[in-house]
């Protein structure tokens, strides 16, 4: 009974993957218009909901591998399913944010409420590169001190931190990048490409407890907790840039 543990874990992974889906969809969003006719766009925060599921998925990611470990539980089906709830955690309700917020886009360009659903549908390569990452990792057994390409978690908490960011982060930059509808097809092509490519990702796993062989990771600890003080969730992105970075130097070096 105890081998099954681990799989209820990544089940439970895939479940709130799923509720994410659920509260973007039903996220309330409402358009209005001004007495000038301008577009205004109200975004309820029932669509933070889904920052928070994928979170919950991220955390149940990580400790379903810690439970599989202490119970001994390891097996090629928990493998499996772990890659099929991320697709679902870390590929379709991230895929399901952008699909939202390219909607809330082009609604407020003249006749964007109009525009063909052609305009929305480059968010599931999101989700499609997601699948493909997910299925070349499953068949590559080097993968285990670090990645080729980067990890889908990564890649589902980015996205999940644009809502946060939105409603947290008082600064029309900010909302005027994000509600730019070739800013987030970019980031699309971007964090796609990220995902099918080969280029070497360092895994966020301790060897041993050395400075020396954990420095990448403790620099990164250390961003991580200077940018969450002063950025809030625009650290977010400043981690997931400074993982990137810190990973290609790593290679560098080992080259």
């Amino acid at each position: 009974m105890t081998r099954h543990i681990p799989n209820l874990f990544t089940l439970l992974n895939l479940v709130f993957g799923c509720l994410a889906i659920v509260v973007t969809l039903q996220n309330g969003i409402v358009i209005q218009y001004a007495a000038d006719g301008m577009q205004l766009i109200d975004i309820p925060e029932k669509i933070w909901m889904a920052s928070l599921f994928i979170g919950l998925a991220a955390l149940v990611d990580f400790l379903d591998g810690f439970v599989a470990r202490l119970f001994k539980a390891s097996s090629e089906m928990g493998k499996q399913l772990d890659s099929l709830a991320d697709v679902v955690s870390f590929g379709v309700a991230p895929a399901m944010i952008l699909f939202q917020f390219l909607r809330m886009s082009i609604a407020q360009e003249e006749d964007g409420l109009n525009a063909t659903i052609i305009w929305l549908l480059p968010a599931f390569i999101l989700a499609a590169a997601a699948a493909w990452r997910l299925a070349k990792f499953n068949l590559d057994d080097s993968q285990s001190f670090g990645f080729k390409g980067m990890p889908t978690p990564a890649v589902g908490l980015l996205i999940a931190s644009l809502p946060l960011i939105y409603w947290n982060i008082h600064s029309q930059i900010m909302v005027d990048i994000i509600f730019n509808k070739w800013f987030l097809y970019g980031l699309i092509v971007f964090l796609s490409w990220l995902m099918v490519s080969n280029l070497p990702m360092m895994a966020l796993k301790f060897k041993d407890f050395s400075i020396k062989n954990n420095l990448p990771k403790i620099i990164l600890l250390v961003i991580a907790i200077v940018a969450a003080l002063f950025l809030h969730w625009l650290a977010v992105p400043i981690v997931f840039i400074a993982y990137i970075i810190l990973s290609l130097l790593l290679k560098q070096k080992q080259s």
